[in-house]
């Protein structure tokens, strides 16, 4: 009996071993590693929305190392933003990620177009680029991304449903790569705009800014001031973008709108905005469906869609303006910082 009982055993052993051999043990994938690289630093609150989707598609899935090139604040910044992209270079030898996502025009400009560009068969995802994506030679057979494109139009919409009177409208923004992708962006559609248009001026400095508010309060009916973080005041030290949306919306005086959730908040009257997370949402997912396998020349490049109405109502009381109830209907309404 005790010869029957260890053959029994030893029997379901050998069945038991030649299922295992069968059936190899499944363990958990490494994540795939993937390298951030953002154009500005980490305190803007841009690069905060995009990190907000891009870690929300994949934070569980990924491990992700962000860089911060940190561009914009000063043209000082934006000089030594060569150096830090060098420096990404060097880190990206030394991860050798599974995927790339670089956001912004100054991360392709510094980084993906003279380090990876035609040299790897990494996956790079492009994201909140503003300029002619033909700039850059994209798309290419491993980089796809998702373009930038601002809600002129709709904006302008908003503020004539606010006052209808408003006739001509002005654009104004500080003279970096944002702002010359937006000018590109203005040029192909004016035209098209519900409003007549006084033209569309960058701006280097809070003198220049100055200059050009006095000139389109003379001719515009509403202004749009956007993307001025960085504007050299008379000292030659850059603004926050909060205080100089404040200088430059008291100084203009009528209506204004925007492209960014920041500038309603920081006193611009209203906007359809266009949000961050949306940019690194669309981007994680594209990146996601390259690693896990889907060739990049498969993955078509996009633009952002969805616009958020935000209205500022310490401007609107300020300016005496009467909405109608409908016109706040799925409207974010928010007060002055």
């Amino acid at each position: 009996m005790r010869f029957i009982k260890n053959g029994y055993g030893l029997s379901i052993s050998l069945i038991a071993f030649a299922i295992l051999c069968l059936f190899p043990v499944i363990t958990q994938a490494a994540p795939f590693k993937v390298l951030v690289v953002m154009s500005y630093d980490n305190s803007f609150f841009w690069n905060k929305d995009i990190k907000d989707g891009i870690d929300s598609i994949l934070g569980d899935k990924c491990e992700l190392s962000y860089v911060y090139l940190d561009t914009w604040r000063s043209k000082d910044n934006l000089e030594k933003g060569h150096a830090k992209a060098k420096e990404t270079y060097e880190l990206y030898q030394k991860l050798q990620p599974d995927g790339v996502i670089a956001s912004d025009d100054n991360a392709q400009s510094m980084f993906v177009v003279p380090y990876l560009k035609d040299k790897v068969k990494t996956p790079i995802i492009f994201c909140g680029v503003n300029e002619d994506i033909q700039t850059y030679g994209y798309p290419t057979p491993n980089i796809t991304g998702v373009i930038e494109v601002a809600h002129f139009r709709e904006s302008i919409a908003f503020v004539q449903q606010l006052v209808p009177s408003i006739k001509t409208v002005g654009f104004m923004m500080l003279d970096r790569s944002t702002g010359q992708g937006f000018l590109q962006q203005f040029n192909k559609e004016k035209d098209s705009y519900p409003a007549k248009s006084a033209g569309f001026r960058l701006v280097q400095t809070l003198k220049d800014a100055t200059a050009v508010i006095d000139d389109f309060k003379l001719r515009c009916d509403a202004l749009l001031i956007d993307n001025m973080e960085g504007l050299p005041d008379e000292n030659g030290n850059p603004l926050k973008e909060k205080d100089a949306i404040k200088l430059l919306t008291e100084r203009f005086g009528k209506p204004t709108f925007c492209s960014n959730t920041k500038d309603v908040e920081y006193g611009v009257l209203c906007s359809v905005v266009k949000l961050g997370k949306e940019q690194g949402i669309l981007g994680a997912e594209m990146l996601l469906k390259a690693m896990q396998g889907t060739p990049v020349s498969q993955i078509p490049v996009t633009r952002n869609k969805t616009g958020k109405r935000m209205l500022n109502v310490t401007v609107l009381k300020a300016m005496g303006i009467n909405p109608k109830p409908e016109m706040l209907i799925h409207t974010e309404i928010v007060r002055t910082e």
